[in-house]
C-alpha cells in the first residue's frame, strides 16, 4: 500500500484494493489499516528518526527500504501492542522476500538503534520556530503549519494540527426511508457493535470500536445507512430542501450528500447529480440503488457549463448543493496522504476552477431559491474570499449564513466551510 501511495495513488484507494487482494481476519485488517495509514500520517516524524539513525538521509533512501522502515520504526515508536521483537524480525524478513536481503542487516540494526534510543526515553530535538515546531511535533508540512498559525495562532494552530493526526471515527448516516435510528442501533448491539446518536446530526450515529469489514455488518446490503462524516452531513440539510423541489447537485460523486438530500425529501423531488466523470457517477448510481433512492438523475457533464449546454435550466433549480474541488485541508485526519500530496500551488491552481462553478451555477438558481457552497477546507482563499468575491459580481445574491468548522481533537469530524446564498 505504501508503495502504491509512493507511486502516485490515493491512500484509501490503494489500501481498499490490498484488502481485497488479501483477505483478512477483522484484527488483521485492522492493523494493516492501522500500520498503512499511520507511517503515511507520521511520515515527517519517521524519516526524522531515519535522519538521525541511518548513515542515509530519509530523501536519499531506496524507496522500499524506506517504507519498509517507516512500518518497523512505526510499530517500536508509536505502537503499544507489537512486541519489539517481532517487530523487528519481521522488518528484517520482509526485507528478504522484498528484493532487499542484502540490506536486511541495515533494517536490523537501524530498528534495534530505535529500540534502544525508545528505551532510553530519548526523542528527536525539536526546532524553535513556531511553524517547524509543529510540523515535525504533529508530522505535517511546514507551509500548512505557517497557515494555521497565521489562521489561529499557536494554541489554535496546535489543536487542529493534534486533530489531523487523531484516528477518524466511524460516522454513520441512518437512512430513514428505510430504517429508524433506533433500529440501527439494536441491530448492531445483537451483534456486539456499539454506537452512540451524534448530537446535531439527526440521522448520527457513532459506531465505538469498530473492526472488520463493514459490508457485512446488519442493515449494509439493505440500505439501512451509509458511512458519512458527522461534519458532511451538516451541509445537505443547510439547503432546507422540500419535497417537490428541483435539486441540483453540482459536483455530486461519490453521492453522500446526493442521497442525504433525497432521504430528506422522502426521495419525492427532482434531484439532478452531476459529475465529469462517468466512473464516479457509477458510484452515485450505485450508493443510491442500495439506499433505496429513485429521485436521483444523474448527468455526466461540467458543472460550470451547464446553461451552455442546457439553456433551459436558467433560474430553474429551488436549491443547488456546490460541494466544491478543494485542498481537503480539512479531512487530512481521513486521508493522511493529503498533507504530502497538496501544496501552495496546487491551491491556487483550484481558485479559478471553484469561481468557474460559482459563476456557472448561480444563473441555475430560481428566485427565492438557496445555493449552498461548500468545502472540505479552512483555506479563507477557498471558501470566505471566494465568497465575498461573489457577492461583488452577483448582486442579486444574497448571504444568509456562513460558517467555518475546524478539526476537533477531542470531538472529532472533519473540518469544511458552508456558505449558504439566496437569491432575492
Amino acid at each position: 500500500m505504501l508503495l502504491a501511495v509512493a507511486a502516485g495513488a490515493y491512500a484509501d484507494v490503494a489500501l481498499e484494493r490490498a484488502l481485497r487482494d488479501h483477505r483478512l481476519s477483522g484484527p488483521d485488517r485492522a492493523l494493516a489499516t492501522e500500520l498503512s495509514y499511520g507511517a503515511i500520517r507520521q511520515r515527517r516524524l519517521l524519516d526524522g528518526w531515519l535522519d538521525r539513525l541511518g548513515k542515509v538521509s530519509a530523501s536519499r533512501q531506496p524507496p522500499k527500504l524506506r517504507w519498509l522502515l517507516h512500518i518497523g520504526l512505526y510499530q517500536l515508536l508509536l505502537m503499544e501492542r507489537i512486541p519489539a521483537a517481532a517487530a523487528v524480525n519481521t522488518s528484517v524478513e520482509l526485507a528478504k522476500v522484498s528484493g532487499l536481503a542484502r540490506l536486511a542487516p541495515v533494517v536490523n540494526g537501524l530498528l534495534r538503534s530505535a529500540l534502544r534510543s525508545r528505551q532510553a526515553g530519548e526523542s528527536l530535538a525539536v526546532p524553535a520556530d513556531p511553524a517547524q515546531h509543529l510540523g515535525q511535533l504533529h508530522s505535517l508540512p511546514d507551509w500548512f503549519t505557517s497557515l494555521l498559525l497565521e489562521w489561529r495562532g499557536f494554541e489554535g494552530a496546535a489543536a487542529v494540527a493534534a486533530a489531523c493526526n487523531r484516528v477518524p471515527e466511524m460516522d454513520l448516516r441512518v437512512n430513514p426511508l428505510r430504517a429508524s435510528q433506533e433500529q440501527v442501533q439494536q441491530a448492531f448491539a445483537d451483534v456486539g457493535i456499539d454506537t452512540q446518536p451524534i448530537a446535531d446530526c439527526s440521522q448520527g450515529l457513532r459506531v465505538i470500536g469498530h473492526s472488520g469489514d463493514l459490508r457485512h455488518w446488519p442493515g449494509y446490503a439493505e440500505g439501512h445507512w451509509c458511512v458519512q462524516d458527522r461534519s458532511a452531513q451538516r451541509v445537505a440539510p443547510l439547503l432546507q430542501p422540500q419535497p417537490g423541489d428541483r435539486i441540483l447537485d453540482a459536483c455530486a460523486a461519490p453521492g453522500g450528500k446526493t442521497t442525504h438530500l433525497a432521504e430528506l425529501v422522502g426521495d419525492k423531488a427532482e434531484i439532478w447529480a452531476v459529475d465529469r466523470s462517468a466512473g464516479r457517477l457509477k458510484r452515485v448510481a450505485a450508493n443510491a440503488a442500495r439506499l433505496g433512492v429513485a429521485s436521483i438523475q444523474a448527468l455526466m457533464a461540467d458543472a460550470a457549463r451547464l446553461l451552455e449546454d442546457r439553456p433551459g435550466w436558467n433560474q430553474s433549480f429551488q436549491r443547488i448543493l456546490i460541494d466544491a474541488p478543494c485542498s481537503g485541508l480539512g479531512t487530512l485526519a481521513r486521508h493522511p496522504d493529503a498533507r504530502w500530496r497538496m501544496t501552495p500551488e496546487l491551491i491556487e491552481a483550484l481558485l479559478p476552477q471553484q469561481r468557474a462553478l460559482l459563476d456557472g451555477l448561480v444563473p441555475l438558481l430560481a428566485p427565492d431559491g438557496r445555493l449552498v457552497y461548500a468545502t472540505c477546507t479552512m483555506h479563507p482563499a477557498e471558501n470566505a474570499a471566494q465568497v465575498e468575491a461573489l457577492l461583488k459580481r452577483e448582486p442579486g445574491i444574497q448571504l444568509r449564513e456562513q460558517f467555518q468548522c475546524w478539526p476537533d481533537p477531542s470531538n472529532g469530524g472533519d473540518g469544511f466551510y458552508a456558505a449558504v446564498l439566496q437569491r432575492l
